[in-house]
């Protein structure tokens, strides 16, 4: 195409440019950048420990108690994710939760079985108890870093084996090296092959360093297509922290009040005992409030802490999973 002075031009994000045009003619910010703009996003990590101390202090004894931990052992996500897996031992894994229901019907059952896609399957034919999840780890969990088409690949498998959650892994290098287009543009098109699979994306907040970062991965997931937002992999340290909670639960507040869409968050990794499992209910109780106190919206990635609160609320040792 030719203007009157023979200028060579193009379409740019809508607009209609000429090869000459001024630079300031281009958008400013991609549409990642403007919903950042949005939100506080310039945090003291000084402060952010002040408060979450003091949070600590002043209420996590309000919740220990018998009704919180019934309310935990519900919201775990019983996880195997090792290396020596096979369908085997991922097998007698389901059984377990489907003897649970048997063994404790007085108790709630664990909220989800999480385990890699190529079990998805398996679990889906052995799965007998109703309302329990079944997530698979996907998009090359547990550093993403893969071409996207296989990340895309592995995701759709997954929901076809029988996955009904996905946890994916933002990529971290990208959002590190400021390439937010390119870290929201990833979570966009796997939550597209999910489907109607809720997407939790795992921010692996360890790496992030500060609570800023945090506070703008958080962001971008979600508007980028997250239906929780979760702490780590469990796979490097440190893991999830009260502070990362914190921040992060601030910013689905603040999305939430923005947007009026509700988003789901899951702790994960390095939760080692009960009263962890506590401070991160009280967190979630003092930000979010009651709507997030329930099985869906609230989350624990741990396999370590079902014995525990089984043990605690039974008041013996017992070692069932």
């Amino acid at each position: 195409m030719t203007t009157k002075n023979n200028e060579e031009s193009k379409y740019v994000s809508g607009m209609h440019i000429t090869k000459d045009a001024p630079q300031t003619d281009f958008p400013k910010n991609s549409k990642y950048e403007e919903a950042l703009a949005k939100y506080n996003t310039d945090l003291d990590d000084a402060a952010v420990r002040e408060t979450v101390k003091t949070i600590i202090a002043e209420k996590v004894h309000e919740n220990d108690t018998p009704e919180v931990k019934r309310f935990l052992f519900g919201s775990i996500e019983l996880t195997s994710l090792k290396t020596t897996d096979s369908d085997t031992s991922i097998l007698a894994f389901t059984e377990r939760v489907n003897d649970f229901d048997n063994t404790y019907p007085d108790l709630p059952h664990v909220a989800t079985v999480c385990v890699y896609p190529c079990f998805a399957k398996t679990v889906a034919e052995s799965l007998e108890v109703d309302g329990v999840e079944i997530a698979c780890v996907s998009g090359s969990f547990p550093s993403s870093q893969a071409l996207i088409e296989v990340k895309v690949a592995e995701t759709a498998l997954a929901v076809k084996d029988g996955a009904t959650e996905i946890d994916i892994v933002m990529p971290v290098g990208k959002f590190l090296s400021g390439d937010y287009e390119g870290v929201a543009d990833d979570i966009s098109e796997l939550k597209e092959a999910c489907g109607e699979a809720p997407m939790k994306v795992i921010l692996e907040t360890g790496c992030l360093k500060t609570a800023s970062n945090i506070k703008k991965a958080s962001i971008l997931a979600m508007y980028a297509g997250a239906d929780y937002i979760k702490t780590s992999t469990g796979k490097l340290e440190p893991a999830a922290t009260p502070e990362a909670a914190y921040v992060m639960c601030q910013a689905i507040k603040e999305y939430y009040d923005e947007t009026g869409i509700q988003i789901g968050f899951k702790p994960a990794g390095g939760i080692n005992s009960v009263m962890d499992a506590v401070i991160y209910y009280t967190i979630v109780k003092e930000v979010l409030g009651e709507q997030w106190l329930t099985n869906k919206w609230f989350r624990l990635g741990t396999s370590r802490l079902a014995n525990m609160l089984l043990s605690e609320l039974q008041g013996e040792n017992i070692k069932f999973f």
